[in-house]
């Protein structure tokens, strides 16, 4: 028997307002059944779910898990275009030889990375 992973689930303080975040980021539409104030928000791809159910617990230090982003363009413009949606960068892992990638925040402070796509791995093999 297998299993895979069908939804990762994020504690937030605004359900509806943090989907919202990373429905622009993940370019997905936002379900019909989700309104504002409810518990719970979702964002539904085809490979993944991200779930994100109201919790007023304080954030208290580094997730231990993160989602790692491949923009299918550039990694830089990608990280550009997240700054305009309210992410920030806690980190900046870029060299200057083009290789690295960007820990970011969302605007819960939720972090994740940035990194090249794949065209921009296969240039600089």
């Amino acid at each position: 028997m297998t299993s895979r992973v069908r939804t990762v689930t994020f504690d937030t303080h605004d359900p509806y307002e943090l989907a919202g975040f990373w429905l622009q980021v993940l370019r997905a539409p936002r379900p019909a059944d989700d309104e504002p104030g409810d518990p719970a928000a979702s964002v539904v791809t085809d490979t993944m779910t991200l779930l994100f159910e109201q919790n007023n617990d304080v954030k208290a230090g580094k997730n231990r898990l993160h989602l790692d982003l491949e923009p299918d363009g550039s990694r830089d413009e990608e990280v550009e275009w997240l700054l305009t949606l309210g992410a920030t960068i806690a980190n900046d892992r870029r060299n200057p030889n083009g290789t690295g990638w960007v820990v970011m925040h969302d605007p819960e402070g939720n972090e994740f990375c940035v990194l090249r796509s794949a065209a921009e791995r296969a240039a600089t093999r």
